[in-house]
């Protein structure tokens, strides 16, 4: 019985979750998501508008004062190397030191915009079979950044829905 409720309850979350992971990066947009980590750093990954993966790193921004300030360097240089507009930080572990982090470096960098995105489905997508047939060129970690540039579609749509009027 209880195999039985675990094999439902995986198959219903994988019912919702496909069509969340479906879903482009905001269209036309080339997006950073942020996978926040203490232990094993911040994953980083720049999709373009179309999905395709331009550039992937690890930053560790919660390690020390200095460690903060390299990872600040080094993704305002991928900012303006690959001209992200949006940055899609995971609501994990180390999302608050990550955001505080990245307000702090968009103050030199106008016209980039962030949110926090919910990471659920994300880690569980990148340790999938799928996941790892469709990036095979990217280990776990980084296919978690990948995921999360997906999620920024739904919440950007979801906020011009609402500031519309309308509902998506």
């Amino acid at each position: 019985l209880t195999d039985r409720a675990g094999e439902s309850a995986i198959a219903n979350f994988a019912l919702n979750l496909k069509p969340l992971l479906m879903q482009r990066p905001v269209k036309g947009f080339v997006t950073m998501g942020l996978d926040p980590g203490y232990r094993n750093g911040c994953k980083v990954a720049i999709v373009d508008g179309t999905g395709r993966v331009l550039d992937t790193n690890v930053v560790y921004p919660t390690f020390s004062q200095r460690k903060k300030e390299e990872a600040i360097e080094t993704l305002s240089r991928m900012i303006r190397k690959h001209s992200v507009k949006h940055i899609a930080i995971g609501n994990g572990p180390a999302s608050r030191e990550t955001e505080a982090m990245t307000v702090e470096m968009l103050r030199n960098l106008p016209g980039v915009s962030y949110m926090i995105v919910n990471e659920a489905g994300a880690s569980v997508y990148s340790a999938s079979k799928l996941a790892a047939e469709e990036m095979p060129d990217f280990d776990l970690t980084l296919r978690s950044a990948v995921s999360i540039t997906g999620f920024t579609f739904i919440k950007m749509k979801s906020l011009r829905a609402r500031n519309s009027g309308k509902r998506s």
